[in-house]
């Protein structure tokens, strides 16, 4: 533990990882069935612990949920140990998993917290639409077959612009307590004519609440839903009302965003597909 008269810097780092193994972002307790249940926060917490000699806890900007994937995931946390910037990026990594990566390693104002100063979060979801599943992709990429109706998907995905309750889209264990979130992008993009990305980028998002929406989506493509039908199911505010759940494999936390005053600067440009 780092005790209270040592001096700390409070540091944040630029993350990227494959969530496709992993359960998720946040720690776990001990799971006596399955005592290797992988997190990215343990990995994380193991390797920043190692190289800094003393414990370290590390708080995030978003946790991801299981095989859910991140291009910008933020961090920040606390240390006692005067090493340069770099060194943490390259010690650190010496000791994570092929699968998490660190970026950047900047230093930040005390007080500055990578969940709670965050404005925004932006989240990409890639999908392919082809009549055999991916190999080389999978894991990294939604996948669906049969034809699409994208002119109705994009019109779609304007009417989750703006302040909306997304009750109809929270998977029934969400703990936020708030429904409301305000919707400062979402739009649907043609990468090649079979891979498509949705981007949705607000405050904030409950749980499962991307998945859902995309699930939704995709019903409206293929004709199962219409856009009257698709309103109708924001306005119900009603989890049972909407379609199911959409597998995670194509989802990426891209970009998290934070006040001006507490913007740590990133220079590296996440990479998508």
């Amino acid at each position: 533990m780092i005790k209270e008269e040592e001096k700390t810097t409070n540091l944040a780092c630029l993350i990227e990882y494959d969530g496709s193994k992993f359960y998720g972002f946040q720690k776990q307790e001990k799971d006596h069935q399955n005592p290797n249940t992988r997190t990215i926060q343990t990995e994380l917490e193991r390797a920043l612990s190692k190289f800094a000699n003393h414990s370290i806890n590390v708080i995030t900007a978003g946790r991801t949920d299981a095989g859910v994937h991140a291009l910008g995931q933020v961090i920040n946390f606390k240390t006692t140990v005067n090493r340069g910037l770099y060194g943490w990026i390259r010690g650190t990594n010496s000791f994570l998993p092929d699968d998490i990566v660190i970026h950047e390693c900047i230093p930040v104002a005390d007080d500055f917290s990578a969940r709670f100063d965050a404005i925004s979060r932006t989240y990409h979801y890639y999908l392919i639409n082809s009549p055999t599943r991916p190999a080389v992709l999978s894991k990294k990429i939604g996948w669906v077959h049969g034809e699409l109706n994208l002119q109705k998907m994009q019109e779609a995905c304007q009417y989750l612009l703006g302040k909306h309750d997304f009750s109809s889209f929270r998977a029934s264990n969400c703990q936020a307590n708030n429904p409301v979130k305000i919707m400062t992008q979402s739009e649907m993009s043609i990468i090649n004519p079979n891979i498509i990305c949705f981007k949705f980028t607000a405050n904030s998002f409950l749980y499962h609440m991307v998945r859902n929406l995309v699930g939704a989506l995709i019903h409206i493509g293929k004709g199962k839903l219409n856009l009257a039908e698709f309103i109708s199911i924001i306005d119900a505010r009603n989890r049972i009302k909407a379609p199911p759940t959409f597998m995670p494999d194509g989802l990426y936390l891209a970009k998290v965003t934070y006040k001006d005053n507490k913007n740590p600067n990133f220079k590296h440009t996440p990479v998508g597909f």
